[in-house]
Order: structure tokens, then sequence, then C-alpha cells
């Protein structure tokens, strides 16, 4: 399972991930947003999730904060992308002009964007998500847990496959 703040780097290394070890990809924006930025339905965006936490073999690429224990609970590895937010903020305005035709992260008509929410939530993540993350740990210690905060961080995961 993979999720952190935007613009870290998640979904291009679940792609380079997935492919080395043969797992199943789900970008869980391309699922959660329907054509044109639409969201779909929360209960059936969590049905969804719960389908595939449900299967043998998965990984998961996104926040979807509400549902992030259903994922670390059945998760065999989780990786919290954590890098420094001016770096998040310039690859994200990267992307709005440059966006990587290889990673199918979004939805058809889900043109990358950068509205003023974003950055928000990109800045504020860690402060919101650090209170669920020590209950997680407490409630689920035996779930192997990485912050990856730069590129050397990212090889010595890669060791361990």
């Amino acid at each position: 399972m993979i999720f952190g703040l935007p613009g870290s780097g998640k979904s291009t290394f679940a792609v380079h991930l997935a492919h080395q070890l043969k797992l199943p990809l789900h970008h869980l924006d391309k699922h959660y947003y329907r054509e044109n930025w639409v969201e779909r339905d929360k209960e059936e965006f969590l049905n969804f999730q719960q389908d595939l936490v449900n299967q043998e073999r998965w990984l998961i690429d996104g926040n979807a904060i509400r549902s992030l224990e259903m994922r670390y609970s059945r998760a065999d590895l989780v990786l919290y992308f954590c890098t420094s937010r001016p770096l998040c903020f310039g690859r994200l305005i990267k992307r709005r002009f440059f966006k990587n035709k290889s990673i199918q992260d979004r939805a058809e008509g889900c043109d990358e964007r950068l509205p003023p929410h974003l950055i928000k939530y990109m800045w504020t993540f860690d402060r919101r998500v650090q209170p669920l993350l020590e209950r997680l740990h407490e409630i689920y210690p035996d779930v192997p847990f990485y912050k990856i905060r730069t590129t050397q961080d990212l090889r010595e995961i890669l060791k361990l496959f």
C-alpha cells in the first residue's frame, strides 16, 4: 500500500513496484473520480476498496484517508511518501504541464490541474494524517511501515524485493 503527499512520487513508484513484483495496481484517484472530476458515491467507493483488499494480491496507490485503516489492516507493507513540501509543490506544477503519459492514474477527462484546495491539502497533509498513523501503528504493530522522504529511502525499499 502506498499513500502520501500529492506530488511526492507515489504513483510513479507504484507503477515501478507493481511491474517489478507483478502485482495488480489500483490508483484510487482513477476510481474515486468519474469522468471530468465527478466524485463517485462514497459508499460505492468504500465497497470498491473493500473488494480490492479482499483480493489475495494488490498494490493500492492513493490516499482516501477515510478508508486508510481498511487498507492498512490488510497490507503486507505500507509506504508513506512524505517528501518535502516544496519538492511536492514543484512536482505538482511540473505535472500540470508535463504529464507522464505512462502513468494512468486518472479517470477519463480528469486532466491534471492545480486548484487551491489541492495545494492546501498537500501542505497540511502530514498534520492531518499523523494522529491516524500513530493509532494505526498501535493497532497493527506487525504491519511493516516505511516513511519515504528521499530517493535514498526508495533505494533502500527496493533492496527488500
